[in-house]
């Protein structure tokens, strides 16, 4: 905030000896947002890169930062950790679980929300609660497709932790399905596992009561089910945008993720 107080300062400085040299003024306006993109489950930052190039050359200055999988107090932190070193208004992407640590988060240089394909729980509200297989039977992130498998992890006091994965060989059908068969090889082999316990730990703050959002849903979603993600965009009045195609959309369709993300940012600019 006070990164955020002096930088309006030093554009209204710059602006003010601009009209007295007879320059035209640089309007604030004109600086847009930083995009930050956060990772959900089973993958990591470079899952953003395709979406990263067309924001990039709209413009636009983007940070995708490592997700730990741990749960949303954690992960949040780690979040707010990386905010804390931008300036200036931020608009916030999470895909999948991304958009349990994106709600979770307080932090005040965030105007924006974009979920992609993603989770966006209440205040009390678990993520896997939003995803509950008894209400959409449609979801495939079930044993045996999901697999737990016991990690090394620093932040659990007992040293390790009960991780999920993805079987490699239903990863596609559950995670990529419309993409080639080959990439979706790849990105099984290099998935990222994930703690058990985040699925269950309750989110502590929903930051679409009182930040504008966005919501790319992908109509053939089985991993997080297309009807809770239109439960969940409708819950926090989210601007909507449906596109045919599996979860990992920001893969697929990074010309149309980068596009709402866009959206987002003009609206705060």
């Amino acid at each position: 905030m006070i990164a955020r107080r002096a930088t309006s300062l030093l554009v209204a400085l710059l602006a003010a000896i601009a009209t007295l040299a007879g320059i035209p003024a640089i309007s604030a306006a004109q600086a847009p947002p930083t995009v930050v993109l956060v990772h959900g489950a089973f993958s990591d930052k470079t899952s953003w890169s395709a979406v990263e190039d067309r924001l990039r050359d709209s413009g636009y200055r983007t940070v995708a930062v490592n997700n730990p999988l741990r749960g949303p107090a954690h992960d949040t932190a780690a979040l707010n950790a990386a905010l804390d070193t931008i300036d200036g208004p931020v608009v916030l992407a999470g895909h999948s679980y991304g958009g349990v640590v994106i709600t979770n988060t307080t932090h005040p240089s965030v105007e924006a929300l974009v979920y992609v394909a993603g989770i966006a729980p209440q205040a009390g509200e678990p993520a896997q609660l939003t995803i509950d297989p008894i209400r959409y039977p449609e979801g495939k992130l079930l044993p045996p497709v999901v697999q737990p498998r016991i990690v090394t992890d620093d932040t659990n006091l007992l040293g390790a932790n009960i991780d999920l994965v993805i079987d490699p060989d239903r990863f596609r059908e559950a995670f990529a399905a419309d993409l080639p068969e080959q990439q979706a090889r790849e990105l099984a082999e290099n998935q990222r596992s994930f703690a058990l316990t985040a699925n269950l730990e309750p989110a502590t703050h929903a930051a679409w009561q009182s930040v504008p959002s966005w919501y790319v849903i992908p109509r053939q979603d089985m991993a997080v089910p297309t009807r809770a993600q239109r439960v969940m965009a409708e819950r926090a009045g989210s601007t909507v945008t449906e596109v045919d195609g599996a979860h990992a959309i920001h893969i697929s369709r990074p010309d149309v993720v980068a596009e709402v993300i866009v959206d987002a940012a003009s609206s705060i600019r």
